[in-house]
C-alpha cells in the first residue's frame, strides 16, 4: 500500500495553512489561551458611525483590517440612540472586537447611574449585534456557527397565513361591559377563522387591557383558544404578574419591555408567565438573548422572541434563535413597513410554510445599502413620533 499522501493531500493541507496563516496574522492567533488580554491581536475596532434610518438607527463599527459590523436600534428615538452610541464608542475604541462579553461588560456597567437604562441598553444590543458580525466575518462562519450550530433545521415565524397575532383595537377601561369583552372575543374569533383549527392565534394585551378586564376576557375563552396572551401587565411589578397568573389559565406570554437577564428572572423564579418574549434589540443584543435561553431552559420556559426591527435586527435573533433549544415562534415583519426593501438585506430564505432557514452569509449575512438611508429619511412617513396613548376621557394610560 503507498502510504505517501497525495497531490489532494497535499494542496488540502496547503489551503488550510495558507487559511490559518491569514485568520492568525487578523486575530492574533498564535495561542489566544496563553493571553486572556489578546494582546498578539492586531484587530482593533477603529471607528463607529450611527446613521438615522428612518425610526431606526443603524450603527456601523469599523476596524483597522476593514472589517465591519452592523447593528440596529429601535424602540429609541433613533437621533438619540446615534448620540449615545457615538459617546460609548469611548470605551470601545482600539479594543478588540472578538473579546464581545469582556466589551458588553465593559459598556453596561461603565456608569454606575445608567446601568440597566433602556437607552444604553438599546444602543448596547446594537453594538453587540456588530461585534458578533465582525467575529462571524473573521472565522469565515454564520453567527449561529460561533453559538454551538443550530438547534433546528427552520424557526417558525409570525404573522404568516397559519399564525396571526392580533390586537386589543387600543386602550381598555379597568373592568368591562359584556360588549367591551365581547369584542375582544371576536377578535380573537375572527383571527381563529382566518389561521384554521392548526393555526396559531395570539392575542396581544399590549398593557392596553388592565388587569381586572383581561380577566374577563380570559373567562371568556378556552384555554386552547390562543397560543398565548402577550404583555398581560406593565412591567415593574410582579405581584401583578402573579395575581394574573392564578387568576387566568390561558398562557401567558412577556418580555419584550425588560431588559438583560435581570430583567428576566423575576418572572421563571416567581412562575408566573409560560413564554419569554426577549427582543434581542431591547435586551442586550445577542449575548443577553442567550444568556435569558440558558435562564429559561431551567425553568422549562420556551422563549417566542419580540421583534419589531428591519432585516438587519431580524437576522441577529434569527441567530441566536437557531442556537436555542426550547422555542416556540419567532415575530418577524417582512412586508416592508418597517424597512423599505434593499435597505438591509438578510440571507436567509423563507420556505413554502412562511418559516426562516438558517442565514447562509458570514457574520449575521446581512448586506446594508447605505446609499438608500437618505431616501428613507426623505419620507415622512418614517419620522420618528413620540407616541401619545390616551383614554375616552383624555386621562393617559398604558399601551
Amino acid at each position: 500500500m503507498n502510504s505517501s499522501p497525495s497531490r489532494r493531500d497535499l494542496l488540502s493541507a496547503g489551503a488550510l495553512a495558507a487559511g490559518l496563516a491569514l485568520l492568525n496574522d487578523a486575530v492574533g492567533a498564535d495561542n489566544p489561551a496563553a493571553s486572556v488580554a489578546d494582546r498578539t491581536s492586531t484587530i482593533k475596532l477603529s471607528a463607529l458611525r450611527a446613521f438615522r434610518v428612518g425610526t431606526k438607527a443603524y450603527l456601523k463599527l469599523e476596524t483597522n483590517h476593514k472589517i465591519f459590523g452592523w447593528g440596529e436600534v429601535t424602540g429609541l428615538d433613533p437621533n438619540v440612540a446615534c448620540d449615545v452610541a457615538r459617546s460609548v464608542f469611548e470605551l470601545l475604541d482600539g479594543q478588540n472586537p472578538t473579546r464581545i462579553e469582556h466589551l458588553w461588560q465593559k459598556v453596561y456597567r461603565a456608569h454606575r447611574n445608567i446601568r440597566g437604562g433602556s437607552f444604553l441598553t438599546h444602543v448596547l444590543s446594537a453594538v453587540d449585534m456588530a461585534l458578533w458580525d465582525i467575529t462571524g466575518k473573521l472565522w469565515g462562519v454564520p453567527v449561529y456557527r460561533l453559538l454551538g450550530g443550530p438547534v433546528r433545521d427552520y424557526v417558525r415565524l409570525y404573522p404568516t397565513p397559519k399564525a396571526f397575532k392580533t390586537g386589543t383595537g387600543g386602550p381598555h377601561p379597568f373592568s368591562g361591559s359584556p360588549k367591551d369583552v365581547e369584542e375582544l372575543v371576536r377578535r380573537i374569533t375572527e383571527t381563529r377563522k382566518r389561521v384554521g383549527p392548526d393555526g396559531a392565534v395570539m392575542f396581544d394585551a399590549h398593557c392596553a387591557v388592565p388587569p381586572p378586564m383581561l380577566i374577563q376576557l380570559a373567562a371568556a375563552i378556552q384555554p386552547y383558544d390562543v397560543l398565548f396572551i402577550e404583555e398581560p401587565a406593565v412591567p415593574g411589578n410582579i405581584e401583578v404578574f402573579k395575581r394574573l397568573k392564578q387568576a387566568i389559565h390561558v398562557p401567558l406570554a412577556t418580555g419584550e419591555r425588560d431588559r438583560t437577564i435581570w430583567g428576566m428572572i423575576p418572572y421563571l423564579q416567581e412562575r408566573c408567565i409560560d413564554i419569554l418574549q426577549p427582543d434581542c434589540a431591547h435586551t442586550g443584543g445577542i449575548s443577553q438573548m442567550r444568556k435569558i435561553a440558558a435562564l429559561a431552559e431551567t425553568y422549562f420556559v420556551p422563549l417566542a422572541p419580540h421583534c419589531t426591527c428591519s432585516e438587519l435586527g431580524l437576522s441577529a435573533s434569527l441567530h441566536a434563535t437557531f442556537a436555542t433549544p426550547l422555542f416556540l415562534i419567532h415575530e418577524a415583519y417582512l412586508d416592508g413597513h418597517l424597512m423599505p426593501p434593499g435597505v438591509a438585506r438578510p440571507s436567509f430564505e423563507i420556505n413554502k410554510d412562511g418559516n426562516a432557514l438558517p442565514p447562509q452569509g458570514v457574520g449575521l449575512g446581512v448586506e446594508v445599502d447605505e446609499t438608500m438611508f437618505a431616501k428613507v429619511n426623505a419620507d415622512p412617513k418614517r419620522q420618528y413620533k413620540w407616541p401619545h396613548p390616551t383614554q375616552k376621557d383624555g386621562s393617559v394610560t398604558d399601551y
